[in-house]
């Protein structure tokens, strides 16, 4: 499974964004455990934060200007919002870049993960961290559909209920990529979703 991860994500030709030179950056880890079933590791930031606040996300945030690169800014940031340690962590490549609704430009970057690591969620930022089996996204189980209208274009973002966590947004869009990249599925974005589900 993970060889067939590596091997897709690694071939594959990521799309990225025509944003002005002085756009804010930013980057995600998607972190992915090395186990016969992956399992995505996931947070639910803090209630207190200014952006995104009790929202569930991928460890990640702004580029610092001492970051080499958007990969080091993925990695400082999952080792300083959830301990995980950057020589723990294999990065595989990156995804498509994505753009937030406060207008900054987000790469993610899939890296496979340790089964065993004891993630510590920083209180500052972090309320918990989670794991979702990949395939549970397989076959797009979402509760509802967000239509969500920007830069003059339309979206139709899933929402999946796992554990009794919300997963949406930006951190459904960048779920969807990988999930169709892995298992082949044809979760389309920019159209409405063909079965019959409540829509928002």
């Amino acid at each position: 499974m993970l060889d067939n991860v590596l091997q897709r994500i690694q071939s594959y030709s990521p799309s990225a964004l025509a944003l002005p030179p002085h756009a804010r950056e930013a980057a995600v880890l998607m972190p992915l455990t090395r186990s016969e079933n992956p399992e995505l590791i996931l947070t639910l930031r803090a209630q207190g934060l200014s952006t995104h606040a009790g929202e569930v996300a991928f460890p990640g945030g702004r580029r610092d200007p001492e970051d080499r690169d958007l990969i080091r800014t993925a990695l400082r940031e999952a080792h300083e919002e959830v301990g995980l340690a950057p020589g723990l962590v294999e990065v595989v490549g990156p995804l498509s870049e994505v753009v937030s609704r406060h207008g900054i430009k987000v790469t993610p970057y899939v890296g496979f993960v340790p089964d065993y690591v004891e993630y510590r969620a920083n209180e500052a930022e972090i309320d918990s961290v989670f794991s979702v089996p990949l395939d549970f996204f397989a076959n797009d189980p979402r509760d509802i559909t967000h239509r969500i209208d920007y830069l003059g274009r339309t979206w139709y973002v899933p929402s999946y209920h796992f554990g009794g966590y919300k997963i949406w947004g930006l951190t459904a869009v960048m779920l969807v990529e990988l999930v169709n990249l892995v298992y082949d599925t044809r979760i389309i974005l920019s159209e409405p979703p063909q079965l019959s589900k409540k829509e928002l």
